[in-house]
């Protein structure tokens, strides 16, 4: 009797072992569903590392209580490799070789993100005077009201352009680029958003013309007092009837923002497929994690460079439990990446800086 007992409890820990690897895959492959027709579903992919971490747990009970049935989470973890290699790439250092170039995408959140510092953009333009990079890509770089602004970045970069989105007197969104690259041409990418946008601008380098799209898209749209509900949320500091509740709201929320961005991930994507000619880098704030439908689109026929030169989870949003990398580097296959990283030690806005190198590949 208590050999049967203990086999219906070890079957149905196993069942439950099952179910967990069940969800992980509909989390970790959820971004070939389309918001626009299933928002709910959408925002599946952000619960991937809850179901990943428990899909450990049970490997871990499996190794102590009854090692045979460890096949059961190792089998999980096998069938959600793509996902999972995108949610936390594992790749070694890479040698940077000579004649690369080092690109910075950052969300400066109109350079006062974090008011720990007195003087925001100072701190900014500091950090990216150290940095010494060949392109830097801006979001939110609505200071430039200021003319001071510009005629500081004159003093580190040659070439500087600044695209405003949207401008009344509630909304100020711009996003900006400096680089040592003439730039030839700008080309705002047409798509529907009150006060988010795409610019793709042309750069003349020493042996091509390099097309660089800047984004900003779609925001979560999720104010303070729900970032701070959403952390209490996932802390387990909510009673029950509330934490449903709240679950409901937020869930709701991401998906209808999910929707919105649907379509601007998918005209960028046109925009790139019909400009295959040139070598391109796509970057920016996406405001959506690595397993989503707008990062899945945009980076069809590109190079993830934090996937397949990134380590770690990379998280590039610090604010209110909301911890997730939503900016990315893409960029297309006649160009190599190397190192990409998220620098978590620059704190000067709710978001971290992405940096990455990256190089002509030689012509066979």
């Amino acid at each position: 009797m208590i050999k049967q007992i203990k086999s219906f409890v070890v079957n149905l820990i196993a069942g439950a072992n099952i179910a967990t690897i069940l969800l992980m895959l509909l989390a970790g492959y959820s971004d070939r569903i389309n918001p626009e027709h299933h928002p709910i579903l959408s925002v599946m992919g952000m619960t991937f590392p809850v179901f990943l971490l428990v899909n450990l747990l049970f490997l871990f009970f499996w190794l102590c209580v009854k090692w045979k049935k460890a096949w059961i989470p190792i089998a999980g973890f096998a069938a959600a490799y793509v996902p999972i290699t995108l949610f936390m790439p594992l790749n070694m250092r890479q040698d940077v070789p000579d004649q690369t170039i080092k690109l910075i995408s950052y969300n400066v959140c109109t350079y006062g993100g974090n008011y720990k510092y007195e003087k925001g953009f100072d701190t900014v333009f500091n950090y990216l005077a150290r940095q010494n990079a060949d392109i830097v890509c801006l979001q939110e770089d609505v200071d430039t009201w200021r003319r001071f602004v510009m005629q500081r970045y004159e003093k580190i970069y040659p070439y500087n352009d600044t695209t405003v989105l949207h401008k009344n007197a509630l909304i100020f969104n711009c996003v900006g680029i400096h680089t040592r690259y003439p730039i030839i041409r700008k080309e705002r990418i047409q798509y529907p958003s009150r006060s988010n946008g795409s610019v793709a601008y042309y750069l003349k380098t020493d042996k091509d013309t390099l097309l660089v799209i800047n984004n900003h898209l779609e925001s979560t749209h999720l104010t303070d007092t729900e970032r701070e509900n959403y952390e209490r949320l996932i802390r387990g500091k909510m009673k029950r009837d509330t934490a449903k509740t709240e679950s409901m709201f937020l869930i709701e929320k991401l998906g209808k923002n999910n929707a919105k961005r649907a379509p601007q991930a998918d005209a960028v994507h046109r925009y790139i497929e019909a400009h295959r000619q040139y070598p391109i880098i796509v970057c920016g704030d996406f405001n959506d994690t690595p397993i989503s439908y707008a990062r899945r689109t945009i980076a069809q026929g590109l190079t993830d460079c934090f996937q397949t030169t990134g380590k770690g989870l990379g998280l590039s949003y610090n604010q209110k439990g909301y911890y997730f990398r939503i900016d990315h580097i893409l960029c297309s296959p006649d160009l190599q990446p190397y190192n990409c990283q998220i620098d978590d030690e620059m704190d000067a806005s709710d978001h971290f800086p992405i940096i990455c190198h990256i190089k002509m590949r030689e012509n066979p």
